[in-house]
């Protein structure tokens, strides 16, 4: 079990037990962990502590990831209801991000967040928290995810609450029967670790095999899971996947780069999160170490970068895309006009910070 620092365990407790309304808070384009933890605490939250409390997210999430954030629990997009999310913020007594190492990762929000007086508790699993921003903190990068986090504190913190009368602390998660909304808050974690670890092939470490084993105990249906996360996409992904691998797939050297364009997003109709998962695609090449996916957005690429063991992808991202991440899987982005002139020039940009960081 993953030790989880008791001083931070009562203070966020104590917080816990003085806020009626609390935002949970996660990062701009939202994936599989940020979906997961953030749902999984507001059920958290309402079901077994009686809080008043709502998952806020700077943009829509993707239509195959949606169903990750419990029904029950109310979702508030910024880029959708603007007002009602700013009222939300200013209404709460407590505020708690997750997955993502400060406020800056919610862009848009991050003036009302930061100009909020309310407390502001951190878990996450990146480098470099932002210390300052924060009364409480919960934050390792030895982990597979904000999920696999947040399940390890919620473990912790139920042993500090005695009105809990089932208890996820101290005994497997599933040793007794297990209620509905424990259920529902073990899904959503799964879900957010699974899809971080890309189904358990990378940051995988011994206690989260033991989070996956005690989810599995608790009832939680991985089979129907991997159904939703995996095999309920449209046709026009596949499709488009096939064209990107006969198409634009360069390799340079122990290297691979594919780069999607506005053109392309329109030929394949491609909608958010619909290139989940192509980063890792060129890694099954036998001399491919290193995998960058560049997708065109608004005066910017969005870059992706997959890795093995032996290269680093957070290095790769920070010193050429303006990002990090971890070690093996990182992210950041390439803007047009400050980096590069023109849209049609990051294919040579990309090539000439290859072969810079590899050589």
């Amino acid at each position: 079990m993953l030790s989880i620092r008791q001083d931070s365990l009562l203070r966020f407790q104590a917080l816990i037990d003085g806020a009626t309304r609390i935002t949970v808070l996660g990062h701009t384009h939202p994936d599989g962990d940020a979906l997961g933890c953030t749902g999984a605490l507001a059920g958290y939250l309402r079901e077994v502590r009686g809080k008043e409390a709502a998952v806020v997210l700077p943009d829509t999430p993707a239509d195959n990831l949606r169903f990750i954030v419990p029904p029950s629990c109310p979702l508030l997009c910024y880029d959708k209801e603007p007002q009602a999310v700013l009222d939300w913020i200013a209404g709460s007594n407590l505020i708690v991000l997750l997955d993502c190492n400060g406020f800056s990762r919610t862009e848009a929000l991050e003036p009302f967040l930061t100009a909020s007086k309310a407390p502001k508790v951190l878990i996450d699993h990146h480098l470099n928290p932002q210390v300052q921003s924060f009364n409480v903190i919960f934050s390792t990068p030895d982990i597979s995810s904000a999920s696999e986090l947040l399940f390890w504190v919620l473990k912790s913190l139920e042993g500090n609450v005695p009105s809990v009368t089932e208890k996820i602390a101290d005994v497997p998660f599933g040793t007794s029967p297990s209620s509905p909304a424990y259920l529902t808050i073990g899904t959503c974690l799964l879900a957010g670790m699974t899809t971080d670890t890309n189904n358990f092939a990378n940051s995988v470490f011994p206690s989260t095999l033991q989070m996956a084993s005690e989810l599995l105990a608790l009832g939680v249906d991985r089979d129907a899971l991997l159904l939703q996360l995996y095999s309920s996409y449209r046709e026009n992904r596949v499709r488009l996947f096939g064209h990107m691998q006969e198409q634009e797939l360069r390799i340079l050297g122990c290297a691979a780069c594919m780069i999607l364009t506005r053109e392309l997003q329109q030929r394949f109709d491609v909608r958010e999160g619909e290139t989940e998962g192509l980063v890792n695609v060129p890694l099954s090449i036998a001399d491919v170490r290193l995998s960058i996916f560049l997708k065109e957005d608004d005066r910017h690429f969005r870059v992706s970068i997959r890795s093995k063991k032996g290269t680093s992808a957070q290095q790769l991202a920070m010193q050429y895309f303006h990002g990090g991440g971890h070690e093996n899987a990182a992210g950041g982005k390439l803007f047009i006009g400050q980096d590069i002139a023109r849209a049609d020039e990051a294919a040579a940009y990309v090539e000439s910070a290859l072969k810079s960081f590899l050589s």
